[in-house]
């Protein structure tokens, strides 16, 4: 049974480069979180999802061993027969934004894995520029125009199922990926394993780091978004059974000025801060010059994988781990899309593997002559124009 979930994008320039339900309307009206305050809300809590996600950590995925990005974990296969047709065929995509270094990657990467399929004709694109009434109209227009797939990111969940179950009943192939929608209408909703397990992941590597009574500091982007709740959601569980002291956790509205000044004030008031935990990685190098600029080391600390923090983690040997949420995935809609059309199975539900970085692979993410806000996970190392269209 096909699964409506959401799941959050995880690094973003100024606005939140996450899957995600509809924003609140003021984020930046929203309080920080007092010491030892939790702001987990139980409508974004879901205790079966958490366990499952925990677990499928550990599983074993499905598909080739070095295109991660064709793997799936324990997936229930859908019979596409009935859209079976000859090629050359009309790709369309509905795109929620490129308004952010993560969806800039994560498109590029999507474009060459279509350059790579002579059968694709078009691969038509429209940009919702993070706009739900623009989106909902560029469904209705790609609907009604000769696509013979339509793969859709959708900038919000609820506002946007109408629209996606009205492509379905267009009776062409949708296929969502990155947000979820209220729906199971897709043939296949494409996505990592989500924010549980981001949480829970980077919580447990400082739990053993700072030890019981150790002082973590956790900076979040904005309250009231789905994956970015369950990534808290699950470090708090994992904090409160180690012992961990949380000293706070404020929001930042990604913004890498915001979190720096965060740091500087919770090191003059607490002293010492062991260890930062982030929901999204944007910021974490202006977080470890907060430290710098207070004559401090270094806090055990959890980022992603922008070209940045794992440059500074290798040059400086930081105590580090980052857990991924793959740009990757953008090259896996396109492959759903071709195998539909030939009339391959796929799965209903199409989890990727979530990979962590830690000291142990950092040199195999970490690429020589990358921009700053490159994602090491991007997939395209070994694509045509790389490194050139990537920078």
């Amino acid at each position: 049974m096909k699964r409506a979930c959401t799941v959050v994008l995880a690094a973003g320039a100024l606005i939140l480069s996450a899957c995600s339900s509809d924003l609140p309307a003021d984020p930046g009206a929203a309080p920080s979180q007092a010491p030892g305050e939790s702001t987990g809300q139980s409508e974004f809590f879901d205790q079966a999802e958490y366990e499952r996600q925990l677990a499928l950590r550990d599983a074993t995925p499905e598909g080739p061993a070095d295109r991660p990005w064709e793997q799936a974990l324990e997936p229930e296969m859908v019979d596409t027969a009935q859209y079976r047709k000859d090629g050359p065929y009309e790709i369309c995509f509905s795109n929620a934004s490129v308004d952010n270094p993560w969806r800039q990657v994560g498109y590029k990467t999507m474009q060459a894995e279509a350059d790579l399929h002579d059968e694709i004709a078009q691969f038509r694109v429209l940009d919702a520029e993070a706009k739900d009434d623009k989106q909902i109209s560029d469904i209705a227009s790609l609907t009604s125009q000769d696509c013979d797939a339509l793969i859709v990111s959708p900038n919000t969940t609820a506002t946007l199922t109408p629209a996606v179950e009205s492509a379905c009943d267009s009776g062409i192939p949708v296929i969502v990926f990155d947000r979820g929608v209220n729906t199971d209408c897709p043939v296949t909703f494409i996505h990592p394993i989500g924010g549980y397990a981001f949480g829970a992941t980077a919580a447990e590597f400082l739990s053993e780091q700072v030890g019981e009574g150790g002082k973590v500091l956790g900076l979040r982007v904005l309250p009231g978004v789905d994956v970015l709740e369950h990534r808290w959601a699950a470090a708090e569980r994992e904090f409160a059974d180690s012992g961990v002291q949380v000293v706070g956790a404020e929001f930042t509205e990604n913004d890498s000025a915001t979190a720096k000044s965060i740091v500087s004030d919770y090191l003059q008031r607490e002293g010492q801060i062991d260890g930062i935990w982030m929901d999204d990685g944007t910021a974490a190098v202006a977080v470890l010059e907060a430290f710098e600029d207070a004559g401090m080391e270094p806090p055990a600390i959890s980022g992603e994988d922008q070209q940045q923090f794992l440059q500074k983690w290798k040059d400086e040997g930081l105590t580090a781990l980052a857990p991924t949420y793959p740009t990757y995935q953008w090259r896996t809609p396109v492959i759903a899309a071709l195998k539909i059309l030939r009339g391959e199975q796929v799965p209903s539900e199409w989890i990727l593997p979530q990979p962590v970085i830690d000291d142990s692979n950092l040199d195999r993410y970490l690429t020589a002559g990358m921009p700053p806000l490159h994602y090491g996970l991007c997939g395209c190392q070994e694509m045509p124009g790389f490194p050139q269209r990537w920078q």
